[in-house]
């Protein structure tokens, strides 16, 4: 396998899993960050190579142009995977000039910010029979009274750009109990130049949300999937997953591969749904375009998605594989449950026995590995800098 896997964003452990599931497959691996600050993904055994480019943002076109002049310096074309929504952004932006010197799956420009974009994914949901939750967007007629009768509060405000609001806001949503707490994040919104709109909470606790995780080949069709259920988030209710666990639930596959192939989606996609507490139905909430933060359990029962993706890019797809039986294997973020774990007990919303009995269960870790320590050791080694670096500058 001469083809090079180029992995975008690596201070992260989406991007620490992905480079491990392809190193562990004889895959060279190339880790891509602009700065060395927290790069724990490149410090894995699995790291072939490492490469440091312009920043995304604040110099795209340095960026564009640092991985257009290492894929040229390759004898075969690397395969590209971005592993953060923000560079998946800028790919998808560029996406006729890159697709030139690497191997992506996407091949319609435009497509993955879409799906990303929750005005358009709402669009694109509801034109092909899709539940979403209710909305109204600010600019509509009568829109206090619209969210007071047809929302009802609490609801939520949330934003169109998500990988945006996140980097400004440090939280994927506003919460909102009554008009002067709606009128006080709308005015956040607008100062940040954000556009957002009002959505109605699905009722149910943070164990109704699961996601459908699938591949499709270069013809739009499915070749790869399974179910997952979130049991924890951080932030809590609204967050990214910290304890999830593979769970075969075959409504999804009926609800998501109809609309992934029906919108002509290629690569890796997970939906996120959330299960009606009160009428049991599924409501689309976001899709990741891009490889998802439980990655590694997924490799665990069978499924690595990024040497699928690897695979066909090269020419040599594996055979279509689903897994359809609850193996109960689990997902764990244990960094980020125990801040979670704190405030669901703070909270009332779970007991200490619940949060006990429910790590009985085989894990796939996001950061921890017996055999790939250092990452771990990298990690701590940042985190405990930052922590008493903070105190060292309090006591001052």
């Amino acid at each position: 396998m001469n083809h090079k896997a180029v992995i975008l964003g690596n201070n992260y452990y989406i991007g620490l899993s992905t480079i491990r599931s392809l190193g562990a497959e004889g895959v060279h691996t190339v880790a891509v960050d602009y700065s060395e600050e927290d790069r724990y993904g490149a410090a894995s055994k699995y790291c072939s190579e490492s490469l440091l480019v312009p920043h995304y943002k604040t110099d795209t076109e340095g960026f564009i142009n640092a991985l257009i002049d290492y894929a040229k310096k390759q004898a075969d074309k690397p395969v590209l995977i971005p592993c953060h929504d923000t560079y998946l952004e800028v790919i998808d932006a560029h996406l006729n000039k890159i697709k030139e010197y690497y191997l992506i799956p996407q091949t319609e420009q435009g497509l993955a910010t879409r799906v990303m974009n929750k005005d358009t994914l709402h669009a694109l949901a509801t034109e092909h029979g899709v539940r979403v939750p209710e909305t109204v967007r600010i600019h509509e007629p009568n829109f206090h009274d619209r969210v007071e009768n047809e929302i009802k509060y609490p609801c939520l405000v949330k934003p169109f750009d998500s990988p945006s609001f996140v980097a400004t806001f440090r939280k994927k949503i506003f919460k909102v109990h009554n008009r002067e707490e709606l009128d006080e994040a709308l005015a956040m919104a607008k100062d940040a130049d954000l556009e957002v709109f009002v959505q109605r909470i699905i009722p149910g606790f943070d164990d109704h949300m699961y996601t459908f995780d699938a591949y499709l080949n270069q013809e739009s069709k499915i070749t790869h999937w399974t179910t997952c259920q979130k049991l924890r988030q951080y932030p809590i209710n609204f967050g990214a997953s910290v304890y999830t666990i593979q769970k075969f639930t075959p409504e999804l596959f009926d609800i998501g591969s109809k609309f992934l192939e029906g919108i002509g989606y290629k690569g890796f996609a997970e939906i996120e749904f959330k299960k009606d507490e009160e009428t049991g139905e599924f409501y689309l909430i976001e899709i990741n375009a891009r490889i998802t933060n439980f990655n590694h359990l997924l490799y665990k029962v069978g499924l690595n998605f990024p040497y699928i993706t690897y695979r066909e890019m090269i020419g040599a797809p594996l055979e279509p594989k689903s897994v359809t039986e609850t193996t109960n294997r689990a997902f764990w973020y244990g960094y980020e449950d125990a801040l979670a774990v704190k405030d669901y007990i703070k909270s009332g919303q779970l007991k200490t026995s619940e949060v006990v009995k429910s790590l009985f269960r085989p894990k796939a870790y996001a950061i921890w590995s017996i055999s790939d320590p250092k990452p771990a050791v990298a990690f701590m080694k940042t985190r405990l800098g930052k922590l008493f670096g903070g105190r060292k500058k309090a006591r001052r």
